[in-house]
Parts: structure tokens; C-alpha cells; sequence
């Protein structure tokens, strides 16, 4: 992006309809390190990949706690992230005191919204720099929310957001449709696969990710590293036993495809592991 007449001034319209300064905060967004969210009927989960400025340093935290019931992953500023997870932490305890009972999800996700919304609106804001993914669960289920720099809000079933996450969605495209109805450690499994797409070839550790859960009897909740690397381990051995077993099969099926009778070339041909195809 080239700077232009057009962008000095939030509330500037360029002659296409656009507002640049909303289309460079929604950049911020996609320079962050990544941050994903699935759900399914009872589960939500979140989850973030922890990126430090230099090896001296701690990596920032993604991943902030609202409420019992609600929690943000965040890509972009981190210090937009923590103010507007501070004003969502107020707006539950502010409700929490009136009603006597926690916020609906939705009701606060147009609020954060309508919060965003007027930074495009005024000469003298500037647009949050930070994309919100907000987890939570009330009376009608579990809910994964997107909120975006220019105040739009979208309800996913699985998304990424932040820098290379669209490998992640690549991931979460193809597997959503069992989100639904998956269990807890289904949806943490494929948090930490779509986490590591997003990493290109680094190894995934439990120190370069973070990943939270809130569900039905299970307030918000960050797991700690030990439990998140023996749940990568355990995937991991997973596939490392996955692997070998279609090696013998795929040497069946060259086998049998060898002999002349077309029955027995049929019958190998089902048992060829689909990456050898």
C-alpha cells in the first residue's frame, strides 16, 4: 500500500468507496502472529501462536480472559487487544451487577463492535489495529465470534486470523464439518494441527503456542504448557504409527498389481494408501 490524498484522514472517502485508514488497521491485522478459534455444540477453543521479538525476550500474551464464560484471542496491536479486552472485562462485571447473571455473548460482541465502529467515524480516533476472536458460551450454546477493525462482526464455526493463517483455514476447511459434534481433546487436536500449519515447518513446542478452552461445566481457561506438550506428543506418535503402517501396504498393492489375474490387481488397488495414488 502506497500512501495517497486519500488516506491523511480516517473519515476521508477515496473515489473507488474506500477508507484506507480502516484498510490499513485490517493490515495490522493480517501482519500479527496467528490466532484461531473452533467450536463446536458444548466447546470453544482458542488458540495462538506465541511470537517473541527477539530470543532475549518473553513472547506478548494473545490470549485474555473476560469473563467465566468468555475469552479473546487477539492478532494485530497488543496494546489495542488488552484495552478493548479491558472494556469487554468491564462491560461483564458492569452487567454481572445489574442483572445477576453473564452477559450474552452476542450482546457484548455488538458492543465491541459498535465501540470499533465509531473510531471510523471520527477525525480525531484512529481505527483499533487489532482483529478479536471472542470464545464464549451462554444459554443458547457455544459461539465463536470475528470481530474486525471496521466494526463488522461475523459468527464462525471455525476461522484464523493473523500472518500465514490461510494455511490454517485451508485446515479448518476441509475438517469443520466435524466440529460439531467433536469432543474436547478432538477440537484441542485440531487447534494445535491448524496452529501448526501456520507455523511452515517450524516444530511445534508448547512454548510457541497458547491454547484456552471454555466449554459446558468448564469456565474459561488457559491450559498450562505441560498439558499442551503431552497432547502434542501424543498426536505426534500418533502420526509417526500412522506413517509406517501404509508403507506395508502400499508394497502389497505393487505386489499383487504385478500378477496377471485382474481380481487380484482390483482387491491391491483398495488397500494403496491414498498418498501413494
Amino acid at each position: 500500500m502506497f500512501r495517497n490524498q486519500y488516506d491523511t484522514d480516517v473519515t476521508t472517502w477515496s473515489p473507488a468507496g474506500r477508507l484506507f485508514q480502516v484498510e490499513y488497521a485490517m493490515e495490522a491485522v493480517k501482519q500479527g502472529s496467528a490466532a484461531i478459534g473452533l467450536r463446536s455444540k458444548t466447546h470453544v477453543v482458542l488458540g495462538c501462536v506465541n511470537k517473541a521479538n527477539s530470543e532475549l525476550s518473553s513472547h506478548q500474551k494473545k490470549i485474555f480472559k473476560v469473563d467465566d464464560h468468555i475469552g479473546v484471542a487477539i492478532a494485530g496491536l497488543t496494546a489495542d487487544g488488552r484495552v478493548l479486552s479491558r472494556y469487554m472485562r468491564n462491560e461483564c462485571i458492569n452487567y454481572s451487577f445489574t442483572y445477576e447473571s453473564p452477559l450474552p455473548v452476542g450482546r457484548l460482541v455488538v458492543q465491541l463492535a459498535d465501540k470499533a465502529q465509531v473510531c471510523t467515524q471520527r477525525s480525531w480516533k484512529r481505527p483499533y489495529g487489532v482483529g478479536l476472536l471472542v470464545a464464549g458460551l451462554d444459554e443458547s450454546g457455544a459461539h465463536l465470534y470475528y470481530n474486525c477493525p471496521s466494526g463488522n462482526y461475523f459468527e464462525y464455526q471455525a476461522f484464523a486470523i493473523g500472518s500465514r493463517s490461510q494455511a490454517a483455514k485451508t485446515y479448518l476447511e476441509r475438517r469443520f464439518e466435524s466440529f460439531s459434534d467433536a469432543s474436547r481433546d478432538d477440537l484441542v487436536k485440531d487447534a494445535l494441527m491448524a496452529i501448526r500449519e501456520t507455523l511452515q515447518g517450524e516444530t511445534l513446542k508448547s512454548s510457541v503456542c497458547t491454547v484456552a478452552v471454555v466449554g459446558v461445566g468448564e469456565p474459561f481457561h488457559i491450559l498450562d504448557q505441560g498439558t499442551v506438550q503431552q497432547m502434542i506428543d501424543a498426536f505426534e506418535i500418533v502420526a509417526e504409527q500412522e506413517g509406517p503402517a501404509a508403507e506395508p501396504d502400499a508394497d502389497a498393492g505393487q505386489e499383487a498389481s504385478a500378477e496377471p489375474e485382474p481380481e487380484q490387481g482390483a482387491a491391491a488397488g483398495e488397500g494403496v494408501a491414498p498418498m501413494d495414488i
